[in-house]
């Protein structure tokens, strides 16, 4: 779904219907950041931030961030240090209390079951991330966008307080250069004394059947579910498994061997989600008889009242849905990732090549930022979606820089997050979505009225309910 739409109230309205809500962790730390310069009116951060059990760190994120009333809305919002290898302890604070406050949200006030995404390609934050889910109990820890075997061990260590590290890739790396992680040691930012927190369960995002395979046949890396995501999901898509082919609108071209068999799965013996176009009642059905215990659904939730999408890319997306058709394109060179991504092709936001090409290119979050060697050996960090001289002072071809969308703006964007800019300039945001908008338009059409809308509730009854034509 992106940044912070699948935030703590659409996680929270799931749980309560009976079902695992799942929590964005994308970019937390940006998130918590900006919703306190916003004023957080309602109060919900800060509350959350006083159960945190860490003295001092709530004191220390409030003074550097929490603007009484919120700040101006012509005013930049105040950055947030970014990751590399040797991260600062503010902002690893600051990541661990960003995952609490979202998941301690999440479950207040009921007891069913919060899970938390992260995407194995932002690696950086991930330790510091888990562990402050885990502190306020999260349920399940769900991480896909390339192979999570490192997970089951790093959640292990977690769990008892020991220092553990996490595997980073860093382009043009040597053998020389010996191997690269990022480290975190959690009794460095506890009390003495304090329990570790409960470990949760881990379910690993595959798009094949080999991976899971793989996966399952190592204790070390064998998960406790599975989360088998087709390429009609939205968001990040695994690349098509054969030769790289386009079609005649740019698109990447799947076939047969980017389709998992349900059954095969099944053979794992490990309970599995099906994602990616099942989200009718039908679609349900098929993916339960094959075997799985049930599905993974994003576009109807992405689109509901308690979603985080800003309400006007929310209300245009859905007027799109309830004429039949929203424009949804499979864009293998917007994200700086390299991975296929999946945009809703609405004006005014960066897939029109207009507001694209108008935008002056910045990367001030650095959420998607790739290490890299330097000449004398040093670890750097660039990102294609850079301006073009940086990226290729950087160590980067000018060709990768082709089309990129600085995703990590446009997704704050999408969420109404986005930075102000001198001359009134306001980032534009990134909207995505799946390509299957059937159960949008069966919802709307349960709930006329003046304005195209439903809730979460709506989403878990359909789903549950007889199938429709």
């Amino acid at each position: 779904m992106g940044v912070a739409i699948s935030g703590w109230q659409l996680a929270r309205a799931v749980s309560q219907a009976g079902h695992l809500g799942v929590v964005s962790g994308t970019a937390l730390e940006v998130v918590c950041a900006r919703r306190l310069q916003q004023g957080d009116l309602g109060g919900d951060v800060r509350r959350a931030l006083s159960r945190f059990p860490v003295p001092g760190v709530a004191e220390r994120i409030l003074r550097t961030y929490y603007v009484a009333g919120g700040k101006a809305a012509t005013a930049p919002f105040r950055p947030v240090l970014r990751f590399s290898l040797q991260p600062s302890r503010a902002l690893a604070e600051l990541t661990i209390a960003a995952n609490f406050v979202e998941v301690f949200l999440a479950k207040e006030g009921h007891d069913g079951l919060i899970g938390i995404n992260y995407l194995r390609k932002i690696d950086l934050p991930i330790p510091f991330a888990c562990y402050g889910a885990m502190l306020a109990g999260v349920d399940h820890v769900l991480v896909g966008a390339g192979n999570p075997a490192d997970l089951p061990a790093l959640l292990d260590g977690l769990a008892r307080h020991q220092p553990v590290e996490l595997p980073v890739r860093v382009r043009g790396g040597t053998s020389a250069d010996g191997e690269h992680a990022i480290r975190f040691d959690p009794r460095a930012y506890v009390t003495p004394g304090q329990a570790p927190p409960r470990r949760p369960l881990f379910d690993a995002i595959v798009a094949s059947v080999d991976l899971a395979a793989a996966l399952a046949a190592n204790p070390a890396t064998r998960p406790d579910g599975f989360i088998v995501e087709g390429h009609e999901a939205g968001g990040h898509n695994a690349p098509p498994r054969g030769p790289r082919r386009l079609d005649d609108a740019g698109q990447p071209v799947y076939d047969d061997r980017d389709e998992v068999d349900p059954g095969q799965m099944a053979e794992l013996g490990i309970p599995f989600w099906m994602a990616g176009s099942y989200s009718t009642p039908a679609a349900v059905a098929r993916a339960v008889s094959a075997g799985a215990a049930g599905v993974q659904v994003g576009t109807a939730f992405a689109y509901c009242e308690e979603s985080g999408m800003a309400p006007e890319w929310k209300r245009r997306v859905l007027e799109l849905a309830a004429r039949g058709a929203v424009p949804v394109l499979t864009d293998g060179r917007a994200s700086p990732t390299g991975f296929p991504f999946k945009v809703v092709q609405l004006p005014g936001t960066l897939a029109d090549e207009e507001v694209y090409t108008a935008r002056d290119r910045v990367c001030d979050l650095g959420v998607l930022r790739t290490p890299y060697r330097k000449a004398d050996g040093a670890v750097g960090y660039h990102c294609p979606a850079e301006p073009v001289t940086m990226y290729r002072n950087h160590g980067g071809r000018e060709a990768n820089t082709v089309g990129r969308r600085c995703l990590c703006n446009g997704l704050m964007a999408a969420a109404g997050l986005a930075q102000q800019r001198a001359h009134d300039y306001t980032e534009p945001p990134v909207i995505t979505a799946g390509t299957d908008f059937t159960g949008v338009r069966h919802l709307l059409r349960r709930r006329p009225g003046d304005r195209p809308t439903y809730h979460a509730a709506d989403v878990v009854a359909y789903l549950l309910g007889p199938a429709e034509d």
